[in-house]
């Protein structure tokens, strides 16, 4: 982005502050954060981001907007979405389990675990999983304070669920994952009032191996305080990656840790400066790993980290920088990026990140796309006027939209949840948090938000175009 364009950016976002449009989080700027697509329909795909959603139906070439509000995630937006291929679309929030069957046009909270007239029976849903080769089965993990948490179990596709053995009135969970190759493996990590545990299920849910974890691979005055599992490899349900992240005397630090034993032991694996007991301080995003295991990413709220088999000190890549994320889907990495630095929010790449392709770039996006009657068009096409500067889209709303536009071969609709007198405040389950890309979003303070944005944007001018080259 040039100079120019950067303060020209931060001149509309500051005004715009007054009118509070949604809420951007990340600092203040708006990011892609995460890519969602659609099982056995490529051409289907979803980018998370600090203002909502992002839709493209036709493998990247355009792009819709869906609006924060639309999605009715609250005070926590989602981490990751998991896309059926029959169309239905899901997301954990950590205060609900949200969902969608009309391709993200009209979302609901569903009423299991977000009951609109009981208060005592909400649960806060934090892990979401369903193998491939099983669609209609989800796994859900749950982690609210005070009440009975578990991992939960559906063979519809979410239409109902039932609690698995695994459940306790004092533990949460934080996370599950599935085997790709072996759908009867489950890991699920849980936080307890006598430290982390991974649990290991060889039967689909029924009998349970527990792991606890000192992690004797961090630095000895560490005081590790959540673990999730973040991916099983492809081909071997015995080899896993995890995170955990730990205090100490110098601050927040987050270690990415590799299982080869089904989650017995771990160790660290991704060291910037090459020490073995050195972490990431940034806040996490995401971590990726190609097909045969070898190679890790690590994104974090600012970079992307690679290491491959045999190093002992992670590279940090030259490029994304200023936001990160990663996603592998059928032998292609995609890699979240900041458009107001690189001009690209969504690139590929065919050499692990040496070099990019881009795909999308923020201020390509289009209004929203939904039909008539849907929140996807009602809520989302009154706010993008607000919205597109800025991003430095097009602010003008095309003619209205013929009832079936951008949304093909979409299901029913469902009303859009509007909460209830009785329903939870979207907090944070105690005491593990749900995992947080970057940073939660917000309701609050637009000014103070926006504040870092142009801060920043005023530092790169002056470090690129008026401080001397040394």
């Amino acid at each position: 982005m040039r100079p120019s364009t950067s303060l020209r950016l931060a001149g509309r976002l500051l005004p715009l502050a007054l009118l509070a449009p949604p809420a951007l989080a990340h600092n203040g700027y708006p990011d892609t954060t995460s890519l969602t697509i659609r099982r056995d329909h490529p051409e289907d795909l979803l980018l998370g981001a600090t203002f909502g959603a992002i839709v493209s139906h036709d493998r990247g070439k355009s792009w819709s907007w869906l609006c924060p509000e639309a999605l009715s995630y609250g005070g926590w937006r989602p981490e990751t979405y998991l896309w059926q291929p029959e169309g239905t679309l899901l997301a954990v929030t950590g205060s609900d389990l949200i969902v969608s069957k009309d391709q993200g046009c009209t979302w609901s909270k569903h009423p299991f675990f977000t009951p609109p007239r009981a208060r005592d029976k909400v649960l806060w849903p934090i892990g979401l999983a369903s193998p491939a080769s099983n669609p209609a089965r989800l796994w859900v993990t749950t982690g609210r304070s005070g009440t009975t948490n578990g991992l939960y179990r559906s063979d519809d596709n979410g239409e109902t669920f039932t609690l698995t053995s695994l459940s306790s009135d004092t533990d949460v969970y934080p996370s599950v994952k599935v085997a790709p190759s072996d759908p009867t493996r489950l890991y699920v990590s849980a936080s307890t009032p006598d430290g982390l545990r991974i649990h290991r299920s060889d039967d689909e849910g029924l009998t349970w191996t527990t792991y606890a974890h000192p992690f004797a691979d961090l630095p000895t005055n560490s005081r590790p305080y959540d673990l999730f599992v973040l991916r099983v490899a492809d081909h071997d349900p015995d080899r896993l990656w995890a995170r955990v992240t730990s205090t100490d005397s110098a601050g927040i630090w987050t270690y990415i840790l590799e299982s080869r034993d089904g989650g017995r032991t771990f160790r660290s694996i991704i060291h910037p400066s090459g020490q073995a007991h050195d972490g990431l301080d940034e806040p996490f995003i995401n971590m990726e790993v190609s097909a045969d295991g070898d190679t890790a990413w690590a994104a974090t709220q600012t970079r992307l980290f690679r290491v491959r088999a045999g190093e002992t000190r992670a590279t940090m890549l030259a490029l994304p920088d200023g936001n990160a994320c990663a996603e592998r889907h059928d032998g292609t990495l995609y890699v979240c990026g900041a458009s107001r630095l690189h001009d690209w929010a969504l690139a590929t790449t065919s050499d692990d990140g040496d070099s990019y392709t881009p795909l999308f770039n923020l201020p390509d996006m289009k209004p929203p796309a939904c039909p008539a009657g849907t929140p996807g068009h009602d809520i989302c096409r009154s706010r993008w006027p607000q919205f597109a500067p800025t991003i430095e889209a097009d602010p003008t709303l095309p003619s209205e939209l013929p009832p079936d536009a951008g949304v093909p071969d979409a299901g029913p609709s469902e009303p859009p949840d509007a909460g209830g007198p009785d329903s939870p405040e979207p907090t944070p389950p105690a005491p593990t948090p749900p995992p947080k890309k970057g940073c939660a979003a917000t309701d609050g303070a637009p000014l103070l938000l926006l504040a870092p944005l142009v801060l920043g944007l005023s530092r790169r001018f002056r470090r690129t175009h008026l401080e001397p080259t040394p």
